[in-house]
């Protein structure tokens, strides 16, 4: 199991620090956050690569939140498979195993949500293909709002259509978007296990306490909030054998992705 934050550690100065933070504090993953944009040449990314492997950080990288591949601007469709393929190639060169997409929200149209990323989503493999990357999963989120595509259905449904294509679990907003489902370890049992047929070799986690309302996510909170309370999860995953990765999001990035490595028994000192 691999522990660590998205984005770099709040005091790091540069790349090589954030590494080097993430790896005194006995942690192992980090996703670059590219939401609002890749901008890292091949080069840097190349060299945030090597370090990281230096260091056995595990990388992943987050794809810019203006991907939607329902929309109603033709514009903004076309411009989704260039932003899902920047991210591809910045993780290519980085290392990183998956890319995480925020792929479309239902808008007028529900019915054709999940047609329109099918249809988004070939266009970006056939890229892939096309340019030899075959190293980068895409990684669909689960999402938020009843109002924003991505359930675990939903992905399963675009899985059934393009090899290559992973759910990442995003266990907070899971909760926020079912107002509050995730009480007890059978909860989270019971989601998970959904989860794994779906998550292939590494199985890929967001985590972190979530404020909601009727309308799904408001914000994301620290550990201390338990809402989820991600000790639940933890206890069920203690004795789990599967190679997880767990990006934390919360606004203590780096500490909480710490402390929520605390919350398992088989890694208390």
């Amino acid at each position: 199991m691999r522990f660590g934050p998205a984005g770099y550690p709040a005091k790091s100065k540069d790349p090589k620090d954030a590494l080097n933070i993430v790896k005194e504090m006995g942690l192992n993953a980090l996703e670059m956050e590219f939401v609002r944009g890749v901008r890292m040449s091949e080069a840097k990314a190349q060299e945030i690569g090597t370090m990281a492997r230096e260091r056995d950080i595990r990388l992943s990288a987050h794809a810019p939140y203006y991907i939607s591949f329902n929309s109603e601007t033709p514009e903004t469709r076309e411009k989704s498979v260039s932003w899902v393929l920047d991210t591809v190639r910045a993780a290519h060169n980085l290392g990183a195993y998956i890319i995480v997409i925020h792929a479309a929200s239902y808008g007028k149209e529900k019915s054709k949500a999940t047609d329109s990323v099918i249809s988004g989503l070939i266009r970006c493999k056939e890229a892939m293909d096309d340019e030899g990357i075959k190293d980068v999963i895409l990684g669909l989120e689960t999402m938020g709002r009843p109002a924003t595509w991505g359930t675990l259905k939903e992905i399963s449904e675009v899985m059934d259509s393009i090899p290559g294509v992973r759910p990442v679990l995003d266990v907070a907003h899971v909760h926020a978007r079912h107002k509050g489902m995730l009480r007890t370890e059978d909860d989270m049992s019971a989601l998970t296990e959904e989860f794994f047929a779906l998550a292939g070799d590494i199985p890929h986690f967001h985590i972190s306490c979530i404020e909601y309302t009727d309308k799904g996510e408001k914000m994301h909170l620290p550990l201390s909030a338990k809402d989820p309370d991600m000790s639940l999860l933890a206890n069920v995953l203690n004795f789990c054998e599967k190679d997880c990765t767990f990006i934390c999001e919360s606004p203590l990035l780096e500490e909480d992705a710490a402390v929520f490595k605390s919350m398992f028994p088989r890694f208390r000192e």
